[in-house]
Parts: structure tokens; C-alpha cells; sequence
């Protein structure tokens, strides 16, 4: 059997590279195996990757017993929820590209035969994601699985989130400070990715609806056994694959198809838009085909699944009810069935037979024949304020804010709309603006995450919307639109939007209005002026220069 590190470990041409091995402790027959990385994004500052360790372990395992010998190495991965509402937000969309090219690096330089990828967390699995996407050699994400819910507060489990949240109720005096400072205690009761359903565990089930992770991989949590057992199997899984002598590219435009018939059919997160679109372009798919995709299928995929923060139930509940297998098998005639997944088996002959009934019933997955709604889950809008789109998600709005029509409050930056709202100058009827926090101007798009959760904890969710040039977490609700695109810091129609202008939201319609003539906007044109750069040196000088729009996945382009 032959595999590529064959060719720089035979001797005697090659005997320094064997003895370069053996510094570490391989041996001949360690050397005489397929060499099988492991990207490791472990870290003790991010809760969903704090696991990651031992789930290593257990992929060794497999991978050793398998046949295989195993090369692991670190990845970046930086937490969002630490990075949220600072300086630091900035780097974390960036972060994606850097981790791309890493694994791409480690995986060519040492001219590995496979690679397993070990992450959780919002930017990382996009990340990884990537990298798969551009190398020509085998590999399987692996995720370290969810957390799992807390305390009960405010009519459900709590979460992470639950602090933001807490937070605009206690400056509104809906609760007391010692109910605030509990939370700190009992809102994360372990580590795993967050307990709802996010950025993070979105991705997670996106890399496993479009094959790039074995059946359940994305909900088992992380605390659970079935856990370890899940990561051994990856290891056997990966040796599988580079043995193969038929070894075919498991992300195609088909795999992408049925990651975006899930995200729709769950109402997973707006940013999967961007790291679909992002994973998309490293397989020759551009920008345009992506948005015909997505709204394509926003219109014909029911909502059959319904999670936290669109329902009360985190990701312990959704993996009980049968997780992305249960989905998948309910919305079999979407899918593209013949896709080949990283089992080594088509998506068909990984559902197998049809699913009987829900072990927890219909109030988590439902069936396509009687979905919670027959609405798109994610929507894509465009308009005169959104000329090359914006992202919404139904799924996390309140059905009677799906038309919504209010007063323009514009803010330069995330920090002066937070300061405006807990401040109480945000009321009723208004649409908050918050532009320059596009991929360029922000830079890196940062989320608006604490925006919408203090307008949620204010109690002005239902009354109020926000619109922005940057993103959302994926636990947002009320009502709102990110990824404008252009954005504001390459002229687009957001960047002379005044306090006092009138804008429509129109999901039904796909449609996002500035109810102000062309006339006027063309004179407000005359006297804007394209901002200097917020940063010059360093990475997100580098990022700043190079990044694309949202609606082209926000990656850093060369031309």
C-alpha cells in the first residue's frame, strides 16, 4: 500500500526525514504507517474546546488501532464569548482565515495522509472547514460536543447568554442583583460549546448534514461517554479513508446543498451564511451561486426543527430527540442522498430506514408534512439599504415582527449603540442602526451580540429592531438584519442613513427598504467620505485591506 508520506520517508533517500521522526520517539513501524494528523484547537480559555485533550486520546486510539500512526499538532481558537463586546471581537471572524491556513500549512509541510480536525467553537470549524475544502487529502471534523443547559431563569434553561440578558433586566430593575450574580454560578454548569443553538453548534451541525463528520457526531455532549466512544470510531474512520485507493472529495456543491437545506430546516445561525459561502469559494463556488442557494431554499424548506433561542429546548434536549440524524431523515426527499460522506457510505445509507417515532416526541423535530412553519428559516434581503443582501432568521422572530416599519437611531459603532441602550434612549418603534462594523470597516464584523441581548433584557425584543453592517450571535432573537452588504466603510446605502429616516423590514417580501429618495441619498453621498482604516499594522491592518463583503463570506481575497 502506498500513501504520500511514503514518498519523503523511504530510505536511504529519505533517512533524514526518518530520523527527523525518530527525534520524537516514532519507530519503523510507526514509519511504516499512514501518518494521520490531528488538529487539536485545545485550550484552557475556550469552554467548548477545554475537553479537547482527552477526546484526543480516544482518537488516537482508533487511529493506532486502525493501522495508523498519529502526528498532532495545536490550532489557534479563540472564544467569542469572551471576545464579545471589546476590542477583541475584532479578531475573532479574522481568526477563521488564519486557522485555514494553518492546518493547511501543518498538513503540507509535513506531507500528513489524513487529517482529523478537533474543534467546537464559532470561527474554528469554519476554519477547519476550509482547510478540508482546499487539501487533497482525507479528512473528518470531529466537534467536542455541546454543554449542557443551567438553572432555570426566565421560563427556561439558562446559558451563557443568560448573563447579557440578566444584565439589561437588572439595569431595568427586573430583577435584584443577588438573582444576577447566581446566574454567574449556575448558567454554565460544565464545559462544551454553549447550550444553544449558535454559531458554534450550527457549524458543528452543518459539518455533519454535509458528511464531514460521522452520523450524531454534532450533538452527543461533551460530558457524555458516548462522547469518546463517537472520537475512536473518527480515528478507525480516517484510517478507513486514507486506505482507500478511491479517496474522492467529500465537500462538493451537492454536500453544500444539503448543509444548507439543515441550516434552513432548523433555523440555524445567520453567520453559517458566511462560513458556507467562505467554505463554498475554496471549491470554485462563488458568491452569487451561494445566494442563489440560499434563497432558493429559504423559500421551499419547511422549519422542522425548533432549539433555543427559538424555543426553550438547548442541545441536550435536540440530541435526545434524535439530533441531526432525526432531521436529515425527516427531510429526506430535500437531500441530495447519493452524497458521499467520511462513514465511507452515501448520505442514504447512512439514514437508513425511515425513523419511527420521536423518542421525545413532536415539540423539539417535527415532520415535514406538519413543520413548525412552512416559512424560511434564515432569509436573504435585499433592497435599496441592502443592494448585495442582508441576513435575517425568521425563525428567531416573532411572527408579528416579521413586517416591521420604524424610526432610523444611527450609531457609528457597537459600543455608542450599547451606551444608547442601556442608557434608555432607544424606544418603542425604533430600528437601531449600527454601521462601520462591516468586514472592512469594522474591522472584521464583529457580532451585535450584546446589543439585541440588552434590548431583549430592557424589554423592547418585540418593539424594536436592529439592523447592521456587522453580524449576530446565533442565540439573538427580536428583530433584526446583519450582513449588509455593501457595508457602510465601502459606501454602501447604510452609510448615510440618518436619525429619523424610515425604514421597512419585510421578510415575506425578501425586501429591506430606506423609505428616502434616490435623490436625497445621492446628495448625502456627495459629502460622505470613505473612512480611514481603524487599523494600519498587524493582522487587522492586513485583514482590513484584504477582506471581501459579507455576501462573499467576508474572506480574505487576493485580487
Amino acid at each position: 500500500m502506498s500513501w504520500r508520506s511514503r514518498k519523503i520517508l523511504e530510505k536511504p533517500d529519505w533517512s533524514f526525514n526518518r530520523s527527523v521522526f525518530k527525534t520524537v520517539g516514532y519507530s519503523d513501524n510507526d514509519l511504516d504507517r499512514p501518518i494521520i494528523g490531528i488538529a487539536n484547537a485545545w485550550s484552557d480559555l475556550v469552554p467548548g474546546h477545554e475537553n479537547l485533550r482527552k477526546v484526543a486520546d480516544f482518537v488516537r486510539k482508533g487511529i493506532y488501532r486502525a493501522g495508523g500512526s498519529v502526528a498532532e499538532f495545536g490550532v489557534i481558537g479563540a472564544c467569542d464569548g469572551t471576545a464579545q463586546g471589546h476590542a477583541g471581537m475584532h479578531f475573532i471572524l479574522p481568526s477563521r482565515d488564519l486557522i485555514a491556513n494553518d492546518v493547511e500549512v501543518m498538513v503540507e509541510a509535513h506531507r500528513l495522509d489524513g487529517i482529523v480536525l478537533l474543534g467546537s467553537c464559532d470561527k474554528i470549524v469554519p476554519g477547519m472547514l476550509m482547510a478540508a475544502a482546499r487539501l487533497s487529502v482525507p479528512a473528518i471534523f470531529l466537534p467536542g460536543g455541546p454543554m449542557l443547559g443551567g438553572t432555570e431563569f426566565d421560563g427556561r434553561k439558562s446559558d451563557l447568554t443568560t448573563m447579557s440578558e440578566g444584565l439589561g433586566m437588572l439595569k431595568s430593575k427586573r430583577i435584584d442583583e443577588p438573582t444576577y450574580n447566581r446566574l454567574e454560578e449556575t448558567c454554565g454548569p460544565c464545559s462544551g460549546s454553549c447550550a444553544f443553538y449558535g454559531t458554534a453548534n450550527t457549524m458543528c451541525c452543518l459539518a455533519e448534514a454535509m458528511g464531514m463528520s460521522l452520523p450524531g457526531a454534532a450533538l452527543v455532549p461533551a460530558v457524555y461517554a458516548e462522547r469518546f466512544r463517537l472520537a475512536e470510531a473518527t480515528g478507525k474512520a480516517i484510517v478507513d479513508l486514507v486506505v482507500q485507493s478511491d479517496f474522492r472529495q467529500i465537500i462538493t456543491r451537492q454536500s453544500l446543498e444539503n448543509a444548507v437545506r439543515v441550516l434552513m430546516a432548523t433555523g440555524g445561525s445567520t453567520n453559517a451564511v458566511l462560513h458556507l459561502s467562505a467554505i463554498a469559494a475554496e471549491i470554485g463556488i462563488d458568491a452569487d451561486a451561494m445566494m442563489r442557494i440560499y434563497a432558493r431554499f429559504s423559500e421551499n424548506t419547511p422549519q422542522i426543527a425548533k432549539v433555543n433561542p427559538a424555543s426553550k429546548y438547548d442541545m441536550e434536549d435536540f440530541y435526545l430527540a434524535g439530533g441531526i440524524p432525526r432531521v436529515m431523515n425527516e427531510m429526506r426527499s430535500l437531500l441530495n442522498l447519493d452524497s458521499l460522506t467520511v462513514s465511507g457510505r452515501t448520505v442514504a445509507e447512512n439514514l437508513g430506514p425511515e425513523l419511527g417515532a420521536s423518542p421525545r416526541g413532536t415539540e423539539i423535530i417535527s415532520t415535514i408534512e406538519k413543520p413548525f412553519s412552512k416559512l424560511k428559516g434564515l432569509a436573504i434581503l435585499r433592497g435599496n439599504l441592502a443592494p448585495d443582501t442582508g441576513v435575517t432568521k425568521p425563525a428567531a422572530i416573532d411572527p408579528a415582527m416579521h413586517v416591521f416599519t420604524g424610526t432610523a437611531k444611527v450609531f457609528n459603532s457597537e459600543e455608542e449603540a450599547e451606551k444608547a441602550i442601556l442608557g434608555g434612549l432607544i424606544q418603542e418603534g425604533d430600528v437601531v442602526v449600527i454601521r462601520y462594523e462591516g468586514p472592512k470597516g469594522g474591522p472584521g464584523m464583529r457580532e451585535m451580540y450584546k446589543a439585541m441581548k440588552y434590548l431583549y433584557g430592557m424589554g423592547l425584543a418585540k418593539k424594536t429592531a436592529l439592523i447592521t453592517d456587522g453580524r449576530f450571535s446565533g442565540t439573538n432573537n427580536g428583530c433584526f438584519v446583519g450582513h449588509i452588504s455593501p457595508e457602510a466603510a465601502e459606501g454602501g446605502p447604510i452609510a448615510v442613513v440618518e436619525d429619523g429616516d424610515k425604514i421597512v423590514i419585510d421578510i415575506p417580501n425578501n425586501a429591506l427598504r430606506l423609505c428616502v429618495d434616490d435623490a436625497v441619498l445621492a446628495e448625502r453621498f456627495k459629502s460622505w467620505r470613505k473612512p480611514e482604516p481603524k487599523f494600519t499594522k498587524g493582522y487587522l491592518g492586513l485583514y482590513s485591506r484584504l477582506a471581501s463583503s459579507a455576501d462573499k463570506g467576508a474572506v480574505m481575497a487576493l485580487k
